[in-house]
C-alpha cells in the first residue's frame, strides 16, 4: 500500500485549482487563502502552511558571529541561528525553532478540517490503491481511500485486517473528524504512547527503539493531568480577565462619547460668552476654541491609545482561549499532547502579562476636568481686557518629573529613594494624590531578579519611591502613571557592589607605624626577630611594598577580605591582625 500518497500532512485538494470556496474557514490558511498544506502552529497559537511560514521575512536573527568549523554543513550552520518572525495575524514576534519552521508543532485539528472539507467539496473520490474504482470507505490507519474491491482485499490481509475503516458517507456527515495521528518516522504507526522524559507522543516502534530507556505511558493515562493544566490556565486565570478587559473597553467607549459631549457643551459656553463682546472679545473666543480643540485632541488620542491597547490584549487572550477550548473539546489525546507544549507556553505568557491587570484597572479620562471659567482674567486682547479661561487640570504622564539620585545610582543592600512629581499638561504640579502609580525594577540580564519597591503617596501630587537592591548590576526602572510611561521611562539604574572598608591603616610595616612596639601585629604574614610580633622591612614574610594592617592587601583602593577568610588564614598562623 502507498500510505504516503494521501498522508494528511501532504494533503492537497482540487478545490483550490477549481476556485471553489471552502465552507469551513478553519481549513483555510489566512496567508495563501488555500486549504492548509502541512499546517504548523506558531508560538502565538496561529496556524499557517509550512511554506507560508518559510516565506516570512525574518524580523530578527541571532547566531554565533564566528564562522562554522570546517566540514560543517549549511543545515548545521542554520541550526545554530535563532530566527524571529512576525505573525501575519497578530504581529507578535515569535521565535522559530533551530530546525526551522518544520520543527513547529503540527496542527492536527486543521488537518482534520482539511480532510473533512475535501470530502464534502470534491464529490466522488477515486480509489487510492487501484485507481479505477470509486472510493466508498477510508482506512484510518493507512490514510487511503478504498473502493469496494480493495476494501475486501484490505480486510483479507493479516497485516491490515484489524485496521479501523470508516464509510466516506459517514465521514461527510460529521462536523469534526478524529483521525489517528501517525508517527512521522514510522508510517502506519499511531502515536498511542507518551514519553515523559522527552515530553513527546510516540508510537510503539519509537518506544521500543529510540525511547527504549525512557518511561513511556499510554496517552490516555497522562492526558488528564496535561489537559487539566490547560483547562486551569483558561478557566482560573484567563477567562476572568477577559470579562474585566471587556468591561474596561466598554468604559473607554462610553468615555469617548462623554468626552465628545463635554467638549461640545464647553464649546457652546465659549461661543455664548464670546458673542457678548466686540471684535477683540470675539478674537479671544476663537482662541479659546482653539485651545479647547487641542485639549480635545490630546485626550481623544490618549483614549484611542488605551482603546487600541485593550483591544490587542483582549484579542490575544480571546484567540488563545478559543484555540485551547477547541483543542480540548475537539482534539484527541495525541492531538492535545502534540500541541500541548506550544499551547501551554502561549497561555502562560498571556496569563503572566495580565497578572498585574494594569490595563483592565485603568480609569479612562472622560474630560470631566475640562471647565470654562467666564470670570477668569485672560489679560488683554487688542488693547481690551478680556475674561474667560479654560481650566484643564489633568495629569499628563509626559510632563511628570523625577528627582533623586536613586533613579540612576544605588548600592547593593542599601535603601535608595527617588521622588515622582505628577504634573498637568501645563507643567504645573498636581495638588492631589491618589493616582495609579506603578514602579517596576527588573535586572536587565536576569529577568527573574526583581527589586521590590514601595510607593508613598504624599497627597500633594508627589510620590516617594523606596527600594533596596539585593544584587549588583544594571536594572531597568519602569515608572508608569495611569498605565502610561512617564517621560524617559524605562530608566537605567546602576547598582554597585557594597565594598567592605578597611579597619586598619595602609603602612610600610608594623614596626614603623607603631613606633617600634613589639606587640603590634599586622595582617601580612611578616615577622621580625627579637620578639616583635609584627612585620619589618626586609624581614621574613614582608610583602615588599605598602599594605593594609587589617588584611595584608597591597592595593590601597581595594576591598577588605571577609572576616571568615582572615580567621581561616590565622588558624594556620599565616595572618594576624591588630589595631595599631
Amino acid at each position: 500500500m502507498s500510505g504516503d500518497k494521501d498522508h494528511p500532512e501532504q494533503l492537497t485538494t482540487s478545490a483550490n485549482v477549481k476556485g471553489a470556496q471552502p465552507v469551513n474557514p478553519r481549513a483555510v490558511c489566512s496567508v495563501c487563502k488555500r486549504l492548509y498544506r502541512e499546517p504548523k502552529i506558531l508560538p502565538c497559537l496561529h496556524t499557517f502552511c509550512l511554506d507560508c511560514i518559510s516565506q516570512l521575512e525574518p524580523f530578527h536573527r541571532d547566531g554565533p558571529e564566528q564562522e562554522g568549523e570546517d566540514g560543517e554543513t549549511t543545515k548545521e550552520k542554520a541550526a545554530r541561528v535563532s530566527v524571529t518572525v512576525l505573525c501575519p495575524d497578530c504581529d507578535s514576534e515569535v521565535d522559530l525553532p533551530p530546525s526551522g519552521p518544520a520543527g513547529l508543532s503540527t496542527d492536527h485539528l486543521a488537518l482534520d478540517d482539511v480532510f473533512l472539507e475535501t470530502l464534502v467539496s470534491n464529490g466522488a473520490l477515486g480509489c487510492d490503491l487501484c485507481g479505477d474504482g470509486r472510493a466508498e470507505s477510508r482506512c484510518e490507519v493507512c490514510c487511503v481511500n478504498l473502493c469496494e474491491f480493495c476494501f475486501k482485499a484490505h480486510r483479507r490481509q493479516t497485516r491490515t485486517a484489524s485496521h479501523s475503516i470508516q464509510q466516506l458517507q459517514d465521514l461527510k456527515s460529521r462536523s469534526h473528524l478524529r483521525r489517528p495521528v501517525l508517527c512521522a518516522l514510522h508510517p502506519g504507526q499511531e502515536l498511542r504512547l507518551f514519553c515523559q522524559p522527552c515530553d513527546l507522543p510516540v508510537c510503539l516502534e519509537c518506544a521500543a527503539t529510540l525511547h527504549s530507556e525512557h518511561r513511556c505511558c499510554p496517552a490516555h493515562e497522562v492526558i488528564g493531568c496535561h489537559s487539566d493544566r490547560i483547562r486551569t490556565l483558561v478557566n482560573v486565570r484567563l477567562r476572568p480577565h477577559l470579562q474585566k478587559l471587556e468591561q474596561t473597553l466598554q468604559k473607554v467607549e462610553v468615555s469617548q462619547e462623554a468626552l465628545q459631549m463635554r467638549v461640545e457643551d464647553t464649546a457652546s459656553e465659549v461661543r455664548t460668552f464670546a458673542r457678548g463682546y466686540a471684535s477683540a472679545v470675539e478674537t479671544h473666543g476663537l482662541a479659546l476654541l482653539r485651545r479647547l480643540e487641542e485639549l480635545h485632541l490630546q485626550r481623544r488620542n490618549q483614549l484611542l491609545l488605551q482603546r487600541a491597547q485593550l483591544q490587542q490584549v483582549l484579542l490575544d487572550i480571546q484567540e488563545g482561549v478559543e484555540f485551547a477550548d477547541r483543542l480540548l473539546s475537539c482534539g484527541s489525546d495525541a492531538e492535545i499532547l502534540s500541541a500541548k507544549g506550544v499551547t501551554l507556553r502561549r497561555l502562560s505568557s498571556l496569563a503572566q502579562s495580565s497578572c498585574d491587570g494594569q490595563l483592565a484597572a485603568l480609569v479612562p479620562d472622560d474630560g470631566g476636568s475640562i471647565r470654562f471659567d467666564p470670570r477668569g482674567l485672560a489679560g488683554d486682547m487688542s488693547g481690551f481686557p478680556v475674561v474667560g479661561v479654560i481650566h484643564f487640570k489633568a495629569l499628563d504622564p509626559n510632563k511628570c518629573t523625577i528627582d533623586g539620585e536613586g533613579l540612576q545610582q544605588a548600592n547593593e543592600g542599601q535603601r535608595a529613594h527617588f521622588t515622582l512629581v505628577c504634573r498637568d499638561s501645563a507643567g504645573d504640579q498636581m495638588a492631589r494624590g491618589a493616582d495609579h502609580v506603578l514602579v517596576s525594577i527588573v535586572h536587565r540580564e536576569k529577568k527573574n531578579c526583581v527589586v521590590e519597591s514601595t510607593v508613598l503617596d504624599n497627597n500633594d501630587g508627589s510620590y516617594k519611591v523606596s527600594y533596596t537592591p539585593d544584587e549588583a548590576g544594571m536594572y531597568s526602572v519602569w515608572v508608569c502613571v495611569k498605565a502610561q510611561h512617564v517621560k524617559g521611562s524605562p530608566f537605567v539604574l546602576n547598582v554597585t557592589k557594597k565594598l567592605r572598608h578597611h579597619t586598619g591603616i595602609f603602612h610600610c610595616c608594623s614596626f614603623c607605624s607603631s613606633g617600634g612596639a613589639k606587640e603590634a601585629r599586622c595582617g601580612c604574614p611578616g615577622t621580625m626577630p627579637g620578639g616583635f610580633q609584627g612585620c619589618g622591612h626586609s624581614h621574613k614574610g614582608h610583602p615588599g611594598k605598602p599594605h593594609w594592617s587589617c588584611c595584608g592587601s597591597t592595593t590601597e583602593k581595594s576591598e577588605c577580605l571577609p572576616a571568615s577568610v582572615i580567621k581561616a588564614v590565622s588558624a594556620g598562623k599565616h595572618l594576624r591582625t591588630v589595631e595599631l
